[in-house]
């Protein structure tokens, strides 16, 4: 029986790091000592605080001799702007290093949101100041309400461009937005049972929601209409486009007629209407549950998952009218998550998961303390040479995650494509993308970045341990992998730091750049550190979280 009951035995270091990893991209050894020995309750809910951003908002060094700087905040009209694709890589990168530089579910729950109302911010999108109004609007309800954001996604400039509805009239419907919101979005298909009929919905439902959709429009200054809970810039209604009739829904809605309204206010009180209709069901709560199942815990649910876990965690869903923080913070406090609730704690959730190119590249920065350009100080090249040049153009890219830009409005095939999910991360086109990025890392100059292995040996592990080989290995594996390795793991990573050489050509090698500090010294400790935690990022083991 699979268990949602709290977890009774405070954090070992291997539960500290499954729950650090699946909340956060920030992943570091002094948080993880941080979680050891507290319960997971009190672990996850230090967890849920709303983080200020460490970076207000994104800037464009470009052109050089006169950048357009703090775009987004500029009382310029937004179109006044050129590069917007670059502009939409600068937002990512504005995001990213809030992310990485933040112990919070908000970044997780954030990009959880991203793919539930999935843009691709390369493909129609409109103007970048749009994707970063979305980015926020994901940012503000990540610890919030789903409800809520499922009716602001509805006037979101960015949301309106990229699936059309702003050309949705009441004389001319279009019923893209209509159909992903209901297929993709909220309550999903469930079975086809009969033409036109997905259990869940109907087409005539799809037809009908796009008549509540119709006359939203994008505002395309920023300026006309801000939202009085978000602060966010919004798209507006045209009345005379809105489609002012009563919408008759199909039984799978208990043939529910939401009353068509005329004006400005009342129009927002129709979408108001059918989103509530929308949620009342409890397959909606369902979905949600089965998407944060998947992206926190395992991809597979089993029917004693869906019984056991999935229909109660829906239940709170309800309960707490679609806060998300009583769904996810019981799940990720529970005997389940932990593989806790029967006889074989290894067998099922803690390393069952393979990493995004996202993951996997937080981890490296945070627990290495990787030292790229700063944004606020080196904008030129942290946003162009780092960001935009590397992470956003080549390594992502390679990795293949286009980042918050999938290929389709289904989102990334991780995170729904059956049966694969997550292992669709790992093909020949990808892998090669994932095991560059060390390398990468510790040998182009031009991205300005320092992977100083000597650096993380010297400050994040005990001396006696690091002048051991056996000792070292051991140590730095149990903080890079989820379970710990056996001792023919441990031999095969310790010939990267000795060699064809006994333990003691490290040790010696080792305390002598300890008691000297030349550079001679530690170019050799520095040869051996490198090929160690490049086989080790590389390794099987570390893929998986």
């Amino acid at each position: 029986m699979a268990s949602l009951n709290p977890l009774n035995t405070n954090l070992d270091l291997r539960k500290a790091k499954h729950l650090l990893r699946r909340s956060s991209f920030n992943y570091t050894k002094e948080q993880l000592e941080l979680f050891v020995g507290m319960t997971a309750t009190d672990a996850v809910n230090s967890l849920t605080s709303n983080v200020p951003y460490v970076l207000a908002e994104p800037y464009d060094p470009l052109p050089i001799e006169a950048p357009d700087g703090f775009w987004n905040s500029s009382t310029e009209h937004p179109n006044t702007f050129n590069g917007q694709t670059r502009k939409r890589s600068h937002i990512t990168a504005w995001w990213w290093h809030n992310a990485l530089n933040q112990v919070s579910l908000k970044y997780k729950l954030s990009f959880f949101l991203h793919t539930s109302f999935t843009v691709g911010k390369d493909s129609g999108v409109g103007l970048s100041p749009f994707f970063f109004d979305h980015l926020r609007l994901l940012d503000f309800y990540a610890l919030g309400n789903l409800k809520e954001l499922a009716k602001k996604i509805t006037v979101d400039n960015c949301m309106l461009d990229y699936l059309n509805n702003t050309q949705n009239n009441k004389n001319n419907p279009n019923e893209n937005y209509a159909r992903e919101y209901l297929e993709l979005f909220t309550i999903l298909k469930g079975e086809q049972i009969g033409e036109g009929n997905y259990t869940n919905y109907t087409e005539v439902d799809i037809q009908q929601a796009a008549k509540v959709f119709s006359g939203f429009k994008k505002q395309w200054d920023r300026n006309g209409n801000i939202d009085s809970d978000t602060g966010l810039p919004t798209g507006f209604i045209n009345v005379n486009q809105h489609d002012s009739n009563n919408k008759t829904f199909s039984s799978a809605f208990n043939n529910q007629v939401i009353t068509g309204r005329d004006t400005a206010e009342t129009i927002f009180e129709e979408l108001d209407d059918f989103v509530e209709m929308v949620f009342a069901q409890e397959e909606t709560a369902k979905a949600y549950c089965r998407k944060l199942y998947r992206y926190f815990v395992k991809s597979d649910i089993s029917s004693t998952v869906e019984t056991d876990i999935i229909t109660p965690l829906s239940q709170i869903m309800i309960n707490n009218d679609y806060d998300i923080l009583p769904v996810i913070t019981t799940l990720l406090s529970s005997e389940h998550f932990y593989d806790e609730d029967d006889s074989d704690p290894t067998d099922n959730i803690i390393g069952a998961i393979i990493k995004s190119p996202l993951q996997l590249l937080s981890e490296v920065f945070s627990m290495f303390n990787v030292r790229y350009p700063d944004p606020e100080t080196e904008q030129l090249y942290f946003y162009r040479n780092f960001f935009q040049w590397y992470i956003h153009g080549t390594y992502f890219k390679a990795a293949g995650m286009e980042f918050f830009n999938p290929d389709s409005v289904a989102g990334y095939p991780a995170y729904y494509q059956e049966p694969g999910f997550d292992k669709n991360w790992f093909s020949s086109n990808t892998i090669i993308g994932r095991y560059t990025l060390v390398k990468s890392l510790l040998t182009l100059n031009y991205i300005h970045t320092e992977l100083d292995t000597v650096s993380f040996v010297e400050n994040k592990i005990e001396a006696d341990i690091a002048k051991d080989p056996g000792s070292l290995v051991s140590e730095i594996s149990n903080l890079l992998f989820p379970e710990n390795i056996d001792s023919d793991r441990v031999n095969y990573f310790k010939t990267f730091l000795i060699e064809d050489s006994d333990d003691y050509y490290w040790t010696g090698a080792w305390l002598q750049y300890i008691n000297t500090h030349s550079e001679n010294d530690k170019t050799t400790v520095k040869t051996r550190l490198d090929s160690l935690i490049s086989a080790m990022i590389n390794a099987a083991e570390f893929q998986l979280m």
